[in-house]
């Protein structure tokens, strides 16, 4: 073989590497929930992960069951609300894969009770966590999708972004933002090859709900909301994380731009047709003692 053999020969291994390498995601609110169930789904399918999350060790957990699927997974623990943190976990993801092809912001908080018994702690809460972490991510990670010219966005908003619930005002004023954050990037970034795309669960079955913040008129009324989700969430007809990550899946597939998941669709549908006697019912089923 001679020296010119060789170099061909070397730089077919290289093509090859490079067209092998895995595609890559990055998933915020990984160590749990939806998150834990798209990162799983998502290494079946071939992907290599970047997994963030505020709490170290369930984060860690997901990496290794990751890593016993056969996929390459790191963890960084990682407050989007933060959006140093945010710039250093992009930073980190790129250093270690040298490209990100999809994004899927997903850490988020649930928020009940009567809008005039929120502290403005509680809206920020909402607004940081639902809203900002996404932009944070968003504004981190579009330059290297710009670059590249390819990339997708998947923004998890809700059924509270499409229709207004009562007793949900922090909550639907954060997700009804993310919907206009994802329908209008989704517009302007399409001709440039992002594709970006919004996910619309109904009330899901997911450990989230622990960590959900409930307020009412005292304190037996706040515990009366947290009951009452409770009882929604176990009945068997709700979906479970496994069906939005599911819906998620199909989004990138298929570049989908925006997926109703399950009963969200009814939901919706609804709402359009009998726009008045849905806000009853919605008032109804959540005021308590409002």
């Amino acid at each position: 073989m001679n020296a010119g053999q060789i170099k061909v020969n070397l730089s077919l291994c290289s093509v090859t590497l490079i067209t092998s390498m895995a595609p890559t995601v990055l998933i915020t609110g990984a160590s749990q929930g939806i998150g834990k169930a798209t990162a799983l789904l998502f290494a079946q399918k071939g992907y290599d992960l970047v997994l963030a999350a505020r709490r170290t060790e369930p984060l860690a957990e997901v990496e290794q069951e990751v890593q016993n699927l056969g996929r390459a997974a790191i963890s960084v623990p990682t407050d989007v609300r933060e959006a140093d943190q945010v710039k250093a976990l992009v930073d980190k993801a790129l250093d270690h894969y040298g490209s990100i092809d999809v994004l899927i912001n997903n850490a988020g908080i649930y928020i009940s009770g009567p809008a005039e018994q929120f502290s403005l702690e509680d809206w920020h809460q909402a607004i940081d966590l639902n809203l900002w972490g996404y932009i944070h991510t968003i504004h981190a990670l579009l330059p290297h999708f710009l670059e590249r010219g390819s990339g997708t966005i998947v923004n998890l908003s809700s059924i509270g972004g499409k229709v207004p619930v009562p007793y949900l005002v922090p909550y639907c004023t954060s997700k009804f933002a993310v919907t206009g954050l994802t329908e209008s990037l989704h517009s302007e970034l399409k001709p440039k090859g992002i594709h970006v795309c919004g996910i619309y669960p109904n009330v899901i079955k997911s450990c989230l709900m622990e960590r959900a913040i409930f307020r009412g008129k005292d304190e037996q009324d706040a515990q009366a909301r947290r009951e009452q989700l409770d009882l929604v969430v176990s009945t068997p007809v709700i979906e479970k994380p496994e069906d939005v990550a599911k819906a998620i899946w199909d989004a990138v597939k298929n570049q989908r731009a925006e997926i109703l998941v399950g009963s969200a669709s009814v939901s919706k549908a609804a709402y359009n047709l009998l726009p008045g006697p849905m806000q009853w019912i919605f008032r109804q089923g959540l005021k308590l003692k409002s």
